[in-house]
């Protein structure tokens, strides 16, 4: 994973530089986010200091937004246009990249998959 300040968002494609970029057509996941919330409660809950949010494989962090509300929404961010599609499901590696029992603890909030409906840049702000 490679933090940057800016993104390109390709419409129906995903984000270039990412590795499922034209992964498949109408991909359900061109786009990752995930709450900043969520990722310090984790931390605080198990107590962790040394781990980046990039540890979850999310590409996109957001705040105060409720990721879940979005599913089967069209959603705007920065003038580019999403389609919310499902919740990102932590799987078992959640377990070996944060801490033993992330995995369960992202259940219902392991941020949510988009499709990218308007081509367009994503910069952090």
């Amino acid at each position: 994973m490679k933090e940057m300040t800016e993104v390109e968002c390709a419409a129906g494609r995903g984000l270039w530089g990412d590795r499922f970029f034209d992964f498949k057509e109408n991909y359900k996941g061109q786009i990752t986010f995930f709450a900043q919330e969520v990722y310090e409660d984790l931390c605080a809950q198990f107590g962790m200091s040394d781990r980046e949010p990039s540890v979850f494989r999310r590409n996109v962090i957001v705040s105060g937004c409720d990721l879940n509300a979005l599913i089967g929404k069209r959603f705007e961010l920065q003038g580019v246009l999403f389609e919310g599609t499902e919740e990102a499901s932590p799987c078992y590696w959640m377990d070996q990249a944060f801490c033993e029992g992330a995995e369960a603890a992202l259940r219902g909030r392991g941020g949510v998959r988009a499709r990218i409906l308007t081509d367009g840049m994503l910069q952090v702000s």
